[in-house]
């Protein structure tokens, strides 16, 4: 079976759609085309000269990068920087690079769920809940075609509340109409008055699914002028999002947590505010930067919030109401690699599929 990048593409986007990625982010196909043939794939952490060789050891025509080689625009490509010569090397060698970002950060099976089942934590919602995901449409259908219209809204994913499918509500009432002459209604008679008896169906939907949303309904609704209203909706998703809030299966102090979590995620050096002398069982934790989430994790009442890129200030506002973690922006999302190949093994038998062996943290500790 051959395997493009789209259809690698499409995978991913499925999971983290690119809508989803901050503004100032930039994800999706970087370098490449969707149409070029995939046999071999090399995901990292980020996408450095040495890791570009290892796949061309590896004979890999796409690369998947979780930080962008490319963050602002770029007015000329001479090599002068290490992002420069590799996208130089790229177009040289054919090779595509994809980018999945803060769009993964942001769903439920991101890095989030990956870490809390290594350190066993029970999430229990998103930290910073996305705002202005939701629309909502409401649509008018011929009682005997309303199976039908509802199940291509369900099928292109509308519908979906938290761990709930298939839900929409529906109720039933009259229609009317009248066309005029030149009009083709697919009950009664142009130019004569109709009442037609109807189903509304209001059913739920992400934003980024809107232009499929109105194609289902287009396709799969009878009328030759189909009746619709689509509304943004003020509902936020417990489930998308930034970091996590969650809990520990049994509370433990301060010291062993901190050892647990330094053997469980690998890390030689950890950074923290003073010990408040209180259990720890209840975190807020996000990966990679997140010293804008220390107020949200103390409003929320964690004992614990664990981040990356913490500033020296930073760790003054614990205010002796939770304990303040730095563990390191490489170490909290170094497993990303391995969550991404999970999700391509599971969809793509006949690629080969390699995490990178290059340790590319830029940060080094003197022991």
């Amino acid at each position: 079976m051959k395997v493009f990048v789209k259809d690698i593409a499409d995978i991913l986007e499925n999971i983290a759609p690119v809508k989803y990625a901050h503004s100032y982010d930039n994800v999706g196909l970087i370098v490449g085309s969707f149409h070029k043939k995939v046999k071999n794939v090399l995901i990292t952490l980020d996408l450095t000269e040495e890791v570009f060789y290892e796949s061309i050891n590896k004979k890999c025509d796409l690369i998947i990068s979780f930080h962008p080689i490319i963050f602002q625009s770029i007015k000329n490509i001479t090599g002068k920087t290490y992002s420069e010569r590799v996208i130089i090397h790229a177009l040289k060698n054919d090779t595509s690079i994809y980018v999945i970002h803060t769009n993964l950060d942001m769903v439920w099976d991101g890095p989030s769920s990956y870490i809390s089942k290594l350190l066993k934590i029970n999430r229990e919602k998103v930290l910073f809940p996305k705002k202005e995901n939701l629309k909502k449409l409401t649509t008018y259908v011929p009682i005997d075609y309303a199976s039908k219209v509802r199940n291509a809204l369900f099928e292109a994913g509308a519908g979906n509340i938290s761990n709930y499918s298939h839900c929409s509500y529906n109720f039933d009432g009259f229609g009317s109409y009248m066309g005029n002459k030149k009009t083709k209604p697919f009950f009664g008679k142009k130019e004569v008055f109709h009442m037609e008896r109807e189903t509304c169906i209001n059913v739920i939907f992400p934003n980024y699914k809107l232009n499929i949303i109105k194609n289902a309904l287009f396709k799969s609704h009878p009328y030759e002028e189909i009746a619709y209203e689509i509304y943004n909706i003020e509902n936020i998703s417990p489930y998308i999002g930034i970091g996590f809030i969650g809990n520990l299966m049994k509370k433990m102090n301060e010291y062993d947590f901190l050892c647990f979590i330094k053997k469980k995620m690998n890390v030689t050096c950890i950074r923290h505010s003073n010990f408040r002398e209180k259990n720890i069982q209840k975190i807020a934790m996000i990966t990679g930067s997140g010293r804008f989430g220390i107020e949200t994790a103390i409003k929320e009442k964690a004992d614990v919030f664990v981040s990356s890129d913490l500033k020296y200030h930073d760790f003054f506002k614990h205010e002796k109401k939770i304990l303040i973690v730095d563990i390191g922006h490489y170490e909290s999302e170094k497993f990303t690699k391995n969550l991404v190949k999970s999700f391509l093994d599971k969809n793509f038998t006949s690629i080969s599929v390699y995490e990178s062996e290059i340790h590319t943290n830029p940060v080094k500790y003197f022991h």
